[in-house]
């Protein structure tokens, strides 16, 4: 686990000293997975699934797990700083700690704007969180008369979308998360991966995908590809656990046994898609590994993938 702690200033100058030939003008980049354990189900050593990204004045956050917040303030970001959250899709283990972070920016009368980005249905969701915050006693007492909803923008995206920020261009992909737990057109869910063209770099957020054609080609030739990873059989045990069983359990089984084989990444499947787009290095977040499966899981991802591959930790820089 890493302990050590820098401000975001000291940070970004170290890795432009680091990088030659990079101009002072077209700082580093620098990617810091917060929260690296895969939902639901709290655990003592990982944070859920957010990552952060620092690229000159640009600081983004990419989901927001529960105790995001928390990762935040151990690697020194104030929330001010944070002027724009990016949502891969809506479950819980990828949103659980927005309201935290709302609730934060209200009480602390955060007057930067803040723009949140996700896929359809995230302006529902920051709606309702936002709605919850009015009820509040802190909400009720109108503090100087501002709003819960001050300087928040919601903005939907999808498939082909673009983003500009600063020097990053992002580039959005529906990949294949919901693909067995939805008849078609029987949801609008939606899950989205990301691609940062940065001046230093490319670099591939999956959020939670199964194999997907589409992400493939969205990661295709990036410097770092940065995945989930999850272990299927692991994933069931370790959710029954924290389940405690019942009939409910029984009944949710097959469905949840069929959603982690089709609609994530094995390690298997991580090192093909690592091949196949031909990035230059690998990090594995989400992680639903059993607690002695990492060799295992390292050597199936290798029988594909033959480039450098990090097991994340939360607060890794990357």
């Amino acid at each position: 686990m890493i302990k050590h702690r820098l401000a975001v200033g000291s940070l970004v100058c170290l890795l432009i000293a680091s990088v030659p030939g990079l101009r002072a003008q077209e700082p580093a980049s620098i990617f810091i997975t917060l929260g690296t354990q895969a939902g639901p189900g709290a655990d003592k050593l990982r944070s859920q699934p957010a990552s952060l990204l620092i690229a000159g004045d640009q600081i983004i956050l990419i989901d927001a797990g529960d105790g995001a917040a928390e990762q935040l303030a151990k690697v020194d970001v104030p929330l001010a700083k944070v002027r724009t959250i990016l949502i891969s899709h809506t479950h819980f283990d990828h949103i659980g700690g927005l309201f935290a972070l709302l609730g934060m920016r209200y009480q602390t009368q955060t007057s930067e704007r803040l723009t949140i980005y996700g896929p359809p249905g995230i302006k529902r969701v920051v709606e309702g969180l936002i709605e919850a915050m009015r009820a509040s006693v802190v909400a009720k007492a109108n503090m100087r008369g501002s709003k819960p909803d001050d300087n928040i923008d919601i903005r939907e995206i999808g498939d082909g979308s673009t983003v500009s920020l600063g020097p990053i261009r992002i580039t959005v992909a529906e990949n294949s998360h919901y693909s067995a737990t939805f008849d078609e057109g029987e949801s609008t869910e939606r899950s989205l991966s990301y691609r940062f063209a940065l001046a230093d770099r490319t670099i591939v957020y999956t959020g939670d995908t199964g194999p997907s054609a589409n992400v493939e080609r969205l990661a295709a030739g990036a410097d770092l590809l940065v995945s989930e990873v999850v272990d299927p059989v692991a994933a069931m045990a370790r959710i029954e656990e924290k389940s405690g069983g019942g009939v409910a359990m029984f009944m949710l089984k097959p469905v949840l046994a069929r959603h982690m084989a089709q609609e994530h990444l094995s390690p298997e499947n991580v090192g093909r898609l690592a091949a196949k787009a031909g990035v230059k290095r690998l990090v594995l977040t989400h992680i639903q590994i059993g607690q002695n499966g990492f060799d295992e899981a390292l050597a199936a991802i290798k029988a594909h993938y033959k480039g450098p591959v990090v097991f994340a930790e939360d607060l890794g820089r990357y």
